[in-house]
């Protein structure tokens, strides 16, 4: 059998890039996959091919790698897309979504999915995303895209909205990091749970979450986790990936609910109305909510890289775990038809009949040679939809804007965000839009500079 070639696009992602290609190289039918990387940082993508220079050594594999800094040439013949990058970065882009809503009171966590930081890094990434599946159609019309690239639900609607042809699967690590999570909250293997989540990226929901019994029976958890709630047990600090935030929200929103969420906490809290006000204090404290969680995470990333990159260069091997990435699972089952079974974000059809046609939704699905085949969920509690709803509001209105380079639309997406709107008056939203599109510049699409419109009669 031939080898894959594999085309990383934003392979200047170094740990990320180290983490998937690791799991390809460790499957034998890939061992000896090509891999094209690709970045617009000449540095890092030279940092990048250290690394992956350190991780053929260490595996002992036939894998061969080159490098570009042209998209298209990186493309050429690919037969598997990998997409991670972070368009304007952590500076100036991601420091300005965080900095300029504070101007009005309003707090984030994470923002890269929702809220107002989410709506102005869809409308950074889609166009760049737009141009990958361009250059696919021309040099690679068959291949597979895996994005990796939040705001995931925005990028994989508006990808399935324009280029319907392109075969992609937006991926997240959501659900098996939380399944990880309760599984060592109850103190069980997790080869002993079996469960189903349906929903959208980051707002999806356990619908089931059981132990597998001896006799091959199920035995429903819910129970255990709700009384471990409320007598205090859960969570479990040594059970959260982030010492800084435990899952007091999600736990929270599993009592309310009656479901678990499969995002972590510090993104959950801010999709929704409840947990992050500016003039409540107390239940900022009471859930453990990490406000400014993600410009402090890049800062320490950054700084960690640069002692990293210094090991690596003095190594001869380096380690080469495995992650729990799909990447290298969904290459692996179409690569060889070996069956396997992922949750992925795919455009809605008919898929969650709750959900509206077309919105990105997050389900299991079965991949092999066939490719991406998505399973149906054929109902979902009405609470759970209805929250999913109201984020997909802001999807929607964030993809029209795109689609039709309506600039209305950017601030629509904005009054229907649930956090946005429940800090900000219709005023306080309109200026608010307006400085972060003035704060970005160039780093939008062109369509969007104008006249403000707080200023427009």
């Amino acid at each position: 059998m031939t080898s894959p070639r594999i085309a990383f696009i934003g392979a200047g992602s170094t740990v990320f890039m180290k983490n998937i290609v690791g799991d390809v190289l460790q499957r034998p039918a890939l061992a000896n996959a090509h891999v094209a990387l690709m970045d617009i940082s000449e540095k890092r993508l030279r940092e990048s091919q250290i690394v992956f220079e350190k991780l053929v050594s260490s595996l002992g594999v036939g894998a061969t790698h080159s490098l570009h800094t042209r998209q298209r040439e990186a493309l050429t013949g690919a037969d598997f897309v990998v997409v991670a990058f972070q368009i304007g970065g952590y500076a100036p882009c991601t420091v300005t979504d965080f900095e300029v809503p504070k101007q009005w009171g309003l707090r984030q966590t994470i923002a890269d999915t929702l809220g107002i930081g989410g709506i102005m890094r869809g409308l950074r990434t889609v166009p760049h995303l737009w141009s990958i599946c361009e250059d696919m159609l021309a040099v690679c019309p068959d291949a597979l895209m895996l994005q990796y690239v939040n705001p995931m639900a925005i990028n994989t609607w508006a990808i399935a909205a324009r280029y319907p042809e392109i075969r992609q699967v937006g991926l997240c690590h959501s659900v098996q990091h939380t399944a990880g999570e309760l599984a060592s909250d109850l103190k069980l293997p997790l080869d002993r749970i079996r469960y189903l989540s349906a929903g959208i990226n980051h707002v999806a929901f356990f619908l089931k979450f059981d132990e597998i019994m001896d006799d091959g029976s199920y035995r429903d958890l819910y129970p255990d986790l709700r009384r471990g709630y409320a007598e205090g047990t859960y969570p479990r600090p040594e059970s959260s990936w982030n010492p800084r935030c435990l899952n007091k929200v999600r736990y929270e929103m599993m009592k309310r609910l009656g479901y678990f969420a499969t995002e972590s906490s510090e993104h959950f809290a801010e999709y929704v109305p409840w947990f992050i006000k500016r003039d409540r204090p107390d239940l900022i404290e009471r859930f453990g909510i990490p406000l400014d969680e993600y410009p402090r995470r890049c800062v320490e990333q950054i700084e960690t890289w640069k002692d990293q990159i210094e090991e690596y260069r003095k190594q001869e091997t380096i380690e080469v775990p495995n992650s729990v990435e799909y990447a290298s699972e969904i290459i692996n089952s179409v690569w060889t038809g070996a069956p396997s079974v992922i949750y992925g974000n795919v455009a809605n059809a008919g898929y969650i009949p709750d959900l509206p046609a077309g919105c990105a939704v997050e389900v299991a699905c079965l991949v092999d040679r066939n490719g991406i085949q998505p399973t149906r969920v054929d109902r979902l509690p009405p609470q759970l939809a209805a929250i999913m709803q109201s984020n997909i509001n802001v999807q929607r209105l964030t993809v029209e804007a795109l689609l039709t380079q309506n600039r209305d639309h950017i601030y629509h997406a904005a009054m229907m965000d649930p956090h946005t709107g429940a800090e900000l008056d219709l005023d306080q939203i309109w200026a608010m839009v307006d400085a972060l599109i003035e704060a970005h510049g160039d780093w939008l699409p062109a369509w969007v500079a104008g006249p403000a419109k707080s200023q427009v009669a």
